[in-house]
């Protein structure tokens, strides 16, 4: 590389790598097309994966094995929802585990889909945190519920569930939909927490809605190009890979794409939906 290229120059000690993942697509999503009035029913609470979501699950854990993403990353970091688990366990999480079938009880119109998402008797992948924070925005859709621990815990025994303080979820409102302004206020707390943590390369299973208004307000100062980069719409199973520096440290600030080779996939569904509220 021309040295005169090279603009900033940090120590690894003030950077963490970031791969952010959105969930695969989501039964939600699919009705979500119909119109956001879907959104609100009761039948899509906690929304599980939908047969092309496993699809796209599958697909990108074949991505980042064969890219060596699975080894690299120290941690992987989930929101406490029903799809983003399955993801994060499903792309993540170890190949040799029990199987898990989600019964019509935990869901009407779910059916029964086996798949390898439980961790139990983890040995070759990075440990799986679920942690509020990155939660998808809150209240009025269903669809962003959240079950209790306990429930989680019985479904995805590999998943720390530790950093959740309450077994319900008492942050989601039936009446309220949380702002946007706190969603972006959640969202800068999120990256202050990475911040403690002692790892330094963390994949983050999030949502469409948390993750494109997290990024636009880091980047808010940044040049055009990389907001363009980085800040489009999330597709389902899409990974965007970023270096984040400690500005307090460094007096500068610079996050980027990593060159991993699975800024992937795009085209694993044909059609993408327009309306925010609609995909998330």
């Amino acid at each position: 590389m021309d040295a005169g290229a090279a603009k900033h120059l940090y120590s690894l000690q003030h950077c963490k790598i970031l791969h952010l993942v959105r969930h695969g697509q989501g039964v939600h999503n699919v009705q979500g097309q119909n119109g956001p009035e879907a959104l609100v029913s009761r039948e899509f609470f906690d929304a599980q994966l939908s047969p092309l979501g496993w699809q796209q699950v599958n697909n990108l854990r074949k991505q980042v094995e064969a890219s060596g993403l699975t080894k690299k990353v120290d941690l992987v970091i989930t929101s406490p929802l029903l799809r983003t688990l399955q993801t994060a366990v499903g792309v993540f999480g170890e190949t040799q585990t029990k199987g898990f079938e989600v019964s019509p009880s935990l869901n009407a119109n779910v059916g029964k889909v086996s798949h390898h998402n439980s961790t139990s008797g983890v040995i070759n992948c990075p440990p799986i945190v679920a942690v509020e924070l990155c939660r998808e925005r809150l209240g009025v859709h269903p669809c962003d519920q959240r079950r209790s621990v306990s429930e989680y815990q019985s479904l995805f025994p590999g998943i720390d569930f530790k950093l959740i303080e309450s077994e319900d979820d008492n942050l989601w409102k039936a009446d309220t939909r949380e702002p946007f302004e706190e969603v972006v206020a959640r969202g800068m707390k999120f990256l202050k927490w990475l911040w403690t943590r002692p790892e330094k390369e963390i994949a983050v299973v999030s949502h469409g809605i948390f993750l494109q208004h997290t990024l636009n307000a880091l980047l808010n100062d940044c040049k055009p190009a990389l907001m363009s980069e980085l800040c489009p719409r999330f597709a389902n199973c899409e990974v965007r890979s970023v270096v984040i520096v400690d500005k307090s440290a460094t007096e500068s600030c610079y996050a980027g794409s990593v060159s991993v080779g699975i800024q992937l996939p795009r085209d694993v569904t044909k059609e993408s939906i327009s309306r925010e509220e609609v995909s998330n």
